[in-house]
């Protein structure tokens, strides 16, 4: 184990153990933590909800319903995006319905999911896919029109068509800006769909939590929670490993080494010698130095080098 590893480990044991010790004591300052349940409660009411099928049906929904949302908006939002920032036409098509609708919160279009599809499922697919939809369309449009010209004037010079340009300029030069969006689009996804669950779901992470919340079960409210934060986590962190895999002619930070700064030695000058002038008489002199716009006989007193 590095050292970072550690580091991040005994973070979370300091969190865990902060936790245990104002829940066991029944801290009330201005926060009060009396009734709520401690980390030992918590892992016991998680090791009986790991044992039940019930458990694993609504862990298999929820990433079910984020996994399908999520892949359609990837796909739009790339594509939306892109045709956005190099078509003219279809920034003034498709830019201004865009941007009014993009301020709505996704859990806002509860009711018109509820309207507008035959089942809760589809619904909740829709909120998850407008969530992600808008960081990665937003994302995708900063990122290309960031390009610089040179390289796609440099496929076209060599006879690549626009498809060629694409595939080889637009989408591996946004490649960057595109990861970032799908990283935000995936966080905002887990969000939204918890919520849709929560409020028109009949199955999932988000249902089963609020149904314990009904019936006063704080232990499984905190497994809900802590479920909902490790399935967050490994999927953003499958997100960052693809993308890295995806961008290894990147420079990475981490992994960059100090390059040791080179002195360069001046050398020593060398004196170059005066150049001399002979005389009318035979004898060396200095040569004179000429100064621009005066007369020849004033600089050089009449001799000529």
């Amino acid at each position: 184990m590095t050292g970072h590893h550690l580091l991040r480990a005994l973070s979370l044991a300091a969190a865990l153990g902060l936790w245990q010790l104002l829940t066991a004591l029944d801290v009330e300052l201005w926060l009060r933590f009396e009734q709520f349940p401690t980390v030992i409660d918590v892992s016991r009411e998680f090791g009986q909800r790991i044992g039940s099928e019930e458990y694993w049906q609504d862990l298999t929904d929820s990433l079910s319903r984020i996994l399908t949302g999520f892949a359609l908006a990837a796909v739009a939002g790339v594509a939306v995006g892109t045709a956005i920032a190099r078509s003219r036409l279809a920034a003034d098509l498709l830019g201004p319905v865009l941007e009014v609708l993009r301020p709505i919160p996704a859990i806002a279009l509860v009711p018109v999911a509820i309207l507008l599809f035959p089942s809760n499922e589809q619904g909740i697919v829709f909120i998850t896919f407008t969530a992600a939809f808008f960081p990665v369309m937003v994302s995708t449009r900063h990122a290309v029109r960031a390009l610089t010209p040179v390289w796609e004037e440099a496929v076209l010079t060599m006879g690549g068509g626009r498809w060629r340009v694409l595939g080889s300029v637009v989408l591996p030069g946004a490649l960057p800006g595109i990861l970032g969006g799908l990283s935000v689009g995936i966080g905002v996804s887990w969000i939204c769909v918890i919520s849709a669950e929560m409020i028109s779901g009949e199955y999932g992470v988000g249902y089963r939590t609020w149904q314990d919340y009904t019936v006063v079960d704080y232990p499984g409210v905190f497994v809900g929670m802590v479920t909902i934060g490790a399935l967050g986590w490994m999927t953003s962190t499958a997100l960052e490993v693809l993308g890295r895999r995806m961008t290894r002619w990147l420079p990475r930070t981490e992994s960059r080494l100090e390059v040791p700064v080179l002195r360069h030695r001046t050398r020593p000058s060398i004196p170059r010698p005066k150049p001399r002038v002979t005389t009318a008489d035979g004898a060396e002199a200095p040569a004179p130095v000429h100064v621009p716009g005066r007369p020849y006989k004033e600089t050089h007193g009449g001799v000529k080098p």
